[in-house]
């Protein structure tokens, strides 16, 4: 049984009554979510652009990899191509797919597709109203030591620069 507690723009959070294959029947609280699309822009071998982004439930400005969420249908490649040029101003020459991760997979179904962007071209941005931030190049090493150091904290962007800094390696 499913019982929808809201609905908003973004999510839906479902109280869900599920047998679990032990056998108990639990209600959970499930957070549906429509996917995302993340990408790693690589401006040269070794600089990565980033953004620092506002965002209200991590406190304040974050450092992060351009991504949003997918529209129903929507081919994952082609929004994060979307949000690589409405963040940070460039169109990739080369859109190459990394890995495919759950976000939080003990709320949440979201999945996060992930990719990286090389051969960029200079467009311009396309903010949205609810975005503030600004664009930050640096050397992929440096953004490695952030993530070490607790700078970058959020998961997609972690999982984003070591995914490629590690392909990078072999």
């Amino acid at each position: 049984m499913v019982k929808t507690i809201f609905k908003g723009k973004v999510v839906t959070l479902n109280l869900e009554t599920v047998t679990l294959p032990n056998g108990a029947t639990v209600e959970l609280e499930v957070v549906r979510h429509p996917g995302a699309a993340a990408i790693v822009p690589m401006k040269d071998d070794r600089t990565v652009i980033l953004i620092r982004q506002f965002r209200l439930a991590a406190g304040g400005f974050i450092y992060e990899i351009p991504a949003g969420k997918l529209f129903p249908g929507e081919d994952p490649e082609l929004c994060a191509g979307r949000e690589l040029e409405e963040e940070i101003g460039y169109r990739a020459g080369k859109i190459e797919r990394l890995e495919t991760f759950f976000a939080a997979p003990g709320f949440t179904d979201e999945v996060i597709h992930l990719f990286k962007a090389t051969n960029l071209i200079k467009t311009a941005q396309k903010l949205d109203h609810d975005e503030v931030l600004e664009v930050i190049e640096i050397p992929i090493d440096k953004a490695i030591s952030r993530i070490r150091d607790g700078t970058i904290r959020d998961a997609k962007t972690i999982v984003g620069l070591q995914s490629v800094y590690l392909r990078s390696r072999l």
